[in-house]
């Protein structure tokens, strides 16, 4: 976990029905959040059992190679990939949707993005049932901008807000290889027998930045008039690339 407490100011706002998060990185706590984020990345592209596989089988030096490799170096591909990995986080720390993917071990190719929704996260109650959906957008800038925010909003309110059947198959189908059961066929269900409907949805959109997007958020939001509940989350980090940088350079295994 990456365990934003310890290095951002975190200030909520209401906003009608719906909630605008600003996590402020502090400048201060920046070696800290670099050494903590670090750690967590390899698993984001390894599972722990592929990972303990390869270091009981070849050896921790070989197991490093193999993670490097995953690993992206381009700037733009750098910037998406932390992104998607500081708001999996994000969910699984500060939200009730605790289950899904993760989406980065299935990566084409290392230097390119995936296609479609950038986080789906799920919750189920005690006896599998329940489902509940985020359907997530994450946009990585060194300077956050209206048109980006605008872009992520149109994604999120596509295909009636759902999550597209092409996004929920893939998570599906990397379930049934996992042998996650429940929530395998929770999704299979809501393909297959009984469509998703809206009111099982959420909707997150999660902003990785330099500079504080606030109110552009704001702005955003007050002017959303969809039924689907909303969670906009801005991770404000004024050294943007230099963070970024410093994380993928600090990955150990």
């Amino acid at each position: 976990m990456t365990r934003f407490h310890e290095w951002c100011n975190d200030t909520e706002t209401p906003i009608a029905d719906h909630t605008l998060r600003l996590l402020a990185a502090d400048p201060t706590k920046q070696p800290h959040a670099v050494k903590v984020v670090a750690k967590a990345v390899p698993s984001y592209y390894v599972s722990s059992d592929r990972a303990a596989q390869l270091l009981g089988r070849l050896g921790r030096t070989k197991l490093a190679k193999f993670v490097k490799e995953k690993l992206p170096t381009t700037k733009a591909i750098r910037s998406g990939d932390l992104g998607e990995v500081l708001c999996t986080a994000y969910i699984g720390e500060a939200t009730s949707f605790t289950l899904g993917i993760t989406k980065l071990r299935w990566k084409d190719h290392r230097e390119m993005a995936m296609r479609g929704e950038d986080v789906l996260a799920f919750s189920l109650n005690a006896r599998g049932k329940g489902l509940k959906v985020l359907k997530t957008e994450v946009k990585s800038r060194v300077a956050m901008g209206s048109g980006v925010i605008g872009d992520a909003r149109k994604a999120l309110s596509s295909n009636k807000g759902l999550p597209s059947a092409h996004a929920l198959s893939f998570v599906a189908d990397r379930l049934f290889e996992q042998g996650d059961k429940a929530l395998r066929d929770a999704i299979d269900d809501v393909q297959l027998k009984s469509a998703l409907k809206q009111s099982q949805v959420s909707h997150m959109l999660f902003t990785f930045s330099g500079n504080d997007p606030s109110k552009l958020l704001t702005t955003n939001l007050t002017n959303y008039k969809g039924a689907v509940p909303q969670m906009y989350v801005a991770l404000s980090v004024k050294a943007h690339q230099d963070f970024i940088k410093s994380v993928f350079d600090a990955v150990k295994v």
